[in-house]
């Protein structure tokens, strides 16, 4: 296997990594945001308030995105295996 091709894999594991924990990230920044705007409007300053919605939205968006994600982790490793008969000969 040559440096190019371990190359090549090392950026797909990082390309997957960012589109899988995208759904993840985006929803509890979006999520994030909506409450803090609501915890200014209304001067609540509570920790659960912030922490509750987040973790219930990522839960979501877990079990929306989860096969997706299942799936694009499946390939990528079906990829890495099937490319172990390359590095070794």
């Amino acid at each position: 296997m040559n440096a190019q091709s371990v190359m090549t894999l090392g950026q797909q594991a990082l390309q997957l990594l960012l589109m899988i924990s995208a759904p993840l990230l985006l929803t509890a920044l979006a999520v994030g945001l909506v409450v803090a705007v609501f915890q200014a409007a209304t001067q609540v300053n509570e920790a659960t308030l912030s922490f509750l919605p987040k973790l219930v939205a990522v839960i979501a968006a877990l079990v929306i995105a989860g096969p997706w994600m299942m799936s694009m982790m499946v390939s990528y490793l079906r990829t890495l295996i099937e490319s172990i008969p390359g590095a070794i000969g």
